[in-house]
């Protein structure tokens, strides 16, 4: 009789590690050889399972442990990273994942089958396109919007997948693995500070957050940079300035983030007032509602700014995404699981996106865990968690596993 050992799972990780990566990081990045390496060395470990393994439309691997039911709980993560990476995003959550198969599997059949899933290009680190194999899955993939990206010597995303056996006219074929989904757990680090500073291990991930992102222009008049008194000037880059300011105090009170990440200003010389100032908005928030009340406070302050300043301010879309909200059920199992765990937890939203996103808008019952990253860093050599909280996550999404399957069976009962 095997037992759940999370030991195993750490030295798993550094195997991992060393087989991938090089002074700089992790090196898995997808449609790669370094990638296909660390798939097989997966492949290896999960053969001496009794698992049936497959490849799905999308290049996504599954290992399924057959249950007395059809109904599947999945539990997914992704071995690729992003150049010069760090040793944990992504891979922790799969090789936690098979060290819960091993403790099912050496208790015989489940009640519920339980599938491991090795999602291709989460990162989307090559071709720029994240999540590719999960959106082919949930059926959000658009093939015709991808298969034209270049990497940087010019390979387009539609023939690297062609090596490695991946039609794009037939990935979203994937959705099929999801037909007997019941629910999806997924572990991850939490890739920020917040754990960190509260001094806790693990945390309960609510959903992941919506994103409103625009460009801002405001226009004003170039002039002689000493010849035009102050108060005749028509200086766009005040617009700027002051929204900048001002939506980190929006941020601050609707409890969200807000980020200028980019300013660009024409002339661009310094013997000239700036005639166009060009900026950035990135706003986050996992409820819905006040990330509208972010965006329009935003636009309002800016018209007021524009009024104020005697320029003008134009507003373009960049990008727009919903909040996906988890399982309101399994975000209680996890929060009892990290409990039973840690003895204490915390609940809170993702702010980049996962794998788990492309299941909610799968209709898939959602849960994360997040365990605690060191300095809030990620997609560095430097990225972290100390082994005694790897160890509380893999035994938190044990129990997690357990109490999900128990649920699942229960509805059929």
């Amino acid at each position: 009789m095997s037992t759940l050992n999370p030991q195993r799972t750490i030295e798993e990780l550094k195997d991992l590690r060393a087989l991938t990566g090089d002074a700089d990081g992790a090196q898995r990045v997808a449609w790669t050889d370094t990638w296909a390496k660390a798939r097989a060395w997966l492949r290896k470990k999960l053969e001496e399972l009794p698992v049936s393994i497959e490849t799905d439309e999308a290049g996504n691997v599954w290992a399924t442990l057959k249950g007395e039911s059809d109904d599947a709980v999945l539990i997914g993560g992704h071995m690729d990273s992003v150049p010069n990476g760090g040793w944990l995003d992504g891979c922790l959550n799969v090789l936690a994942g098979l060290e819960v198969l091993r403790r099912l599997a050496s208790e015989g059949k489940p009640p519920v089958t339980v599938r491991l899933v090795d999602w291709a290009d989460e990162e989307g680190a090559r071709f720029g396109r994240s999540l590719l194999g999960s959106s082919a899955a949930s059926g959000t993939l658009n093939p015709d919007e991808v298969r034209d990206l270049k990497d940087k010597d010019g390979i387009r995303l539609e023939d690297a997948l062609a090596n490695f056996d991946v039609s794009l006219d037939m990935a979203l074929e994937a959705h099929q693995q999801l037909r007997t989904a019941k629910a999806y757990l997924e572990l991850h680090i939490e890739q920020g500070p917040v754990l960190e500073s509260m001094g806790l291990p693990l945390g309960v991930v609510l959903g992941t957050v919506g994103v409103e992102r625009h460009g801002i222009r405001f226009t004003g008049q170039a002039a002689h940079s000493g010849s035009t008194p102050m108060d005749k000037r028509k200086d766009a880059l005040g617009g700027v300035s002051k929204l900048h300011l001002e939506i980190r105090e929006i941020a601050k009170r609707h409890h969200g983030v807000c980020t200028v990440g980019r300013v660009e200003t024409k002339p661009g010389i310094v013997t000239s007032v700036v005639a166009d100032a060009y900026m950035t908005l990135d706003q986050r928030h996992l409820d819905p509602a006040e990330l509208a009340a972010m965006l329009q406070e935003a636009k309002d302050y800016s018209e007021q700014v524009a009024k104020d300043e005697h320029i003008g301010v134009e507003w373009s879309k960049l990008w727009q995404i919903q909040p996906l909200p988890f399982d309101p059920q399994l975000i209680e199992f996890c929060e009892q699981a990290i409990l039973e765990t840690a003895g204490v937890s915390h609940r809170l939203p993702s702010g980049p996106l996962h794998d788990a996103a492309e299941m909610v808008r799968a209709g898939v019952p959602t849960i994360m865990i997040f365990v605690q990253s060191l300095y809030g860093i990620s997609h560095n050599k430097i990225e972290d968690t100390k082994e005694e909280h790897i160890a509380q996550s893999v035994e938190a999404l044990d129990r997690l596993t357990t109490k999900t399957i128990d649920w699942i069976a229960s509805k059929r009962a």
